[in-house]
């Protein structure tokens, strides 16, 4: 058997021919496997691979992780009522969709149904099946089923600035009662979402002289993450300051930085841990129940109520339509208006200037 000399790091080896030719032949079989398994497609360069992934992290995180879950969620329903009904989930057609739609029009309210479609669309856009969502199939089976179904949309009650009082002085004394205070008098004046006040931290506040600035990182609105800061000036009563709650918390919590609304145990001790969206629910429900205020059926208890509360307010001191979306950070003036709960602009009906 001939042998070649090979040249290693600094020294020689000895190797046949014959293995180095076995070798070689490995990794070209090998190679041309690859190949054929990508379809003729050359594997991408450490570069384009890193690339793709990267736009793909992107992708999943275009939507909030409320959206995508809710979306999973509505995604696995219809699948599983295709599979137990003899259709075919995936590629969605769009009498397909309309027959699930009608099947479950009675038993759920038309934003959760227009919200199932738009993530079944969703599910077929990513499999690259587009679902025309105008098909008639489904938009006259939604519009059939508001008409005969339909029910008026539940909208949080509005917390306004005599609810938020009542709100305060349940809060009690202690460190979770000043956390509590402080959630609901920023919530209120800053017209926030919960998200927007469980995401806030430490370094998002910049005191004033006036009372402090808030930056808002992150919003339901705001997909392109451009962020927004808004003002929040001192209160005139001192039990109401939402300036003076909040020194008051961050002093009693001994909190310097990290999320600026945490945890209580029930012994009294402030946790690391973020204050979570459905903690604030929570809280609001206990503080709200032992202030004696109650919703309604169609307008419930809810920490939506605080931004709907600060609109109504607002419209009721007759602050100008501009001054009241620059703050609450909307951008259809058609949106912000649906905030106010017209029952609480005034206490006498229209009626009683009839002259009857």
């Amino acid at each position: 058997m001939r042998q070649i000399m090979t040249r290693g790091k600094g020294c020689y080896g000895v190797l046949s021919r014959a293995t180095g030719s076995h070798m070689v032949d490995s990794v070209i079989e090998a190679r041309k496997r690859q190949i054929a398994r990508l379809a003729g497609v050359k594997p991408p360069t450490a570069r384009k691979a890193m690339a793709l992934a990267k736009s793909k992290a992107y992708q999943d995180g275009a939507d909030a992780e409320a959206t995508l879950r809710a979306y999973a969620t509505d995604v696995a329903n219809f699948e599983a009522w295709c599979a137990k009904h003899g259709f075919t989930a995936m590629p969605a057609t769009p009498e397909t969709v309309g027959a699930y739609l009608a099947a479950a029009g009675e038993g759920y309210a038309m934003p959760t149904l227009r919200r199932r479609v738009a993530a079944i669309a969703r599910a077929c856009g990513v499999a690259g099946h587009p679902l025309d969502t105008k098909h008639p199939a489904i938009r006259e089976t939604l519009r059939g089923i508001g008409r005969k179904h339909g029910t008026p949309a539940r909208r949080a009650a509005a917390l306004t600035t005599a609810e938020v009082r009542k709100l305060c002085r349940a809060c009690g004394t202690g460190i979770a009662g000043a956390r509590d205070r402080a959630l609901f008098l920023l919530g209120f004046a800053g017209a926030l979402r919960r998200s927007e006040l469980v995401g806030l931290n430490v370094e998002h506040v910049t005191w004033t002289e006036e009372g402090l600035k808030l930056l808002i990182e992150r919003s339901k609105t705001d997909k392109q993450g451009e962020g927004a800061e808004i003002a929040i000036p001192r209160g005139k009563a001192e039990e109401t300051c939402p300036v003076t709650a909040l020194k008051d918390w961050l002093e009693l919590a001994e909190v310097t930085a990290g999320p600026l609304f945490r945890k209580v145990n029930r012994g009294g001790a402030v946790e690391n841990a973020r204050l979570s969206a459905d903690g604030v629910r929570q809280i609001l429900l206990k503080r709200a129940a032992a202030a004696g205020l109650q919703g309604t059926l169609a307008e419930p208890i809810s920490p939506h109520g605080l931004r709907a509360g600060f609109v109504t307010t607002a419209y009721r001191n007759k602050v100008p339509d501009e001054e009241i979306m620059g703050h609450t950070r909307h951008r259809s003036l058609t949106t912000m208006r649906s905030y106010v709960r017209r029952a609480k602009l005034s206490q006498a009906s229209p009626a009683g200037k009839l002259g009857l």
